[in-house]
């Protein structure tokens, strides 16, 4: 391995008298600090905010409850500062990203070390050794990850453990670390309640957790091929079809966008926000130029049988952001040879669309998510 790829993998740190190192995890695929200074309780919040946005890390030695209380003391701080306001969309939405983005890198200063098994050697440390067992793998060596990212990695195992309730399916929807969870229910509800053109096969493109799947299924479609190109996806899809009894019913398949062969339907729920993804689990949600969302596009038409129809789920949040027009979205179905048959429209439910507070209130407050059905020209 050669000494940059090193320099991206471990983080190094000073101790004692002795030069320490180990894995640097990373789901944002940032790289390591280049400072790195052991703390504990002794330190004051103010001191490690100011570390922090220097871009000096903190390895905790102290009480690990006493490092969540710092990292809220350091949200706190962060928080106080007033982010930049403006009238137009895209430049709101920039701003904010660019807050979002600053948050996360000062926040990810405190760090802790997992050790072989992932334990923490920490007084009063929770067990995470399961959660990060289910997150990360075998651990293989120590390493060290941020507060932050392990509050993530836990609350996820307990969403793991608990689920999603989906009303469409009347069942709960067991979502893994870094798969996007349908906590959202309206988009599940269009697919639920559009007219189905066949119920002999559908392709369900990007499948994430196999929600949309799962309900195409329980509609009768007697064989849904759910596909996604995210190991972890596919690994909670396919354990969803089992937990639902829908294995034989649902099969799971990792390939880029389409499966073999047609299909009568085809749905995909792309990431709706043309914009860059910062770590892996944005991906859900940012689909940078619009990849995704044009190659869903341009490739339906030769994955369709006749009188079939593709299936787009897409909010319309892009174009109160000023990141994306109508007119750009119809034309890419145009020039893909599809045509609108219907759109079915239903308005968001999550609190964010009435927090007036949100720096993006205006463009949530407007938000419309459709089920466009197209067909082939």
């Amino acid at each position: 391995m050669s000494t940059s790829s090193l320099a991206d993998t471990l983080v190094l740190w000073q101790e004692g008298e002795q030069s320490r190192q180990a894995l640097w995890r990373s789901e944002n695929h940032s790289k390591p600090p280049a400072r790195v200074q052991v703390a504990d309780d002794s330190i004051k919040a103010d001191h490690a905010y100011r570390l922090a946005c220097e871009g000096t890390a903190l390895l905790w030695r102290g009480d690990f409850q006493n490092a969540r209380q710092l990292l809220q003391a350091m949200a706190r701080r962060v928080d106080r500062k007033p982010a930049k306001t403006s009238v137009q969309p895209v430049e709101a939405f920039n701003l904010h990203r660019q807050a979002q983005a600053q948050r996360a890198r000062v926040l990810g200063m405190l760090l802790v070390e997992l050790g072989l098994d992932y334990t923490i050697a920490l007084r009063r440390a929770p067990d995470v050794r399961e959660a990060c067992l289910q997150a990360y793998g075998d651990a293989g060596q120590p390493s060290v990850v941020s507060l932050r990212e392990l509050h993530g990695v836990i609350g996820a195992y307990e969403w793991r453990k608990k689920g999603v309730e989906v009303a469409a399916l009347g069942a709960r929807i067991h979502p893994h670390y870094g798969v996007f969870s349908p906590v959202r229910g309206e988009y599940v509800d269009l697919v639920a309640q559009a007219p189905l053109p066949d119920n002999a096969l559908a392709f369900d493109i990007g499948t994430g957790s196999g929600v949309l799947a799962a309900v195409l299924a329980k509609r009768g479609v007697r064989k849904v091929i759910a596909t996604d190109q995210d190991a972890r996806a596919l690994a909670c899809a396919r354990e969803n079809m089992q937990r639902l009894g829908l294995e034989a019913q649902v099969e799971v398949m990792e390939c880029n966008l389409f499966p073999p062969g047609k299909a009568l339907l085809i749905v995909c729920n792309p990431p709706w926000i043309p914009a860059k993804a910062n770590a892996a689990i944005e991906y859900a949600i940012y689909d940078p130029a619009s990849a995704m969302l044009k190659g869903f596009l341009n490739g339906a038409s030769a994955h369709l049988a006749p009188g079939g129809e593709a299936w787009l789920i897409l909010s319309d949040i892009a174009e109160h952001l000023g990141l994306r027009t109508r007119e750009q979205l119809l034309a890419m179905v145009e020039e893909a040879g599809l045509k609108v048959i219907e759109k079915l429209d239903i308005r968001p439910r999550h609190g964010r669309a009435s927090d007036q507070a949100d720096p993006l209130h205006r463009a949530r407050s407007a938000e419309v998510t459709s089920l466009w059905r197209l067909a082939a020209v």
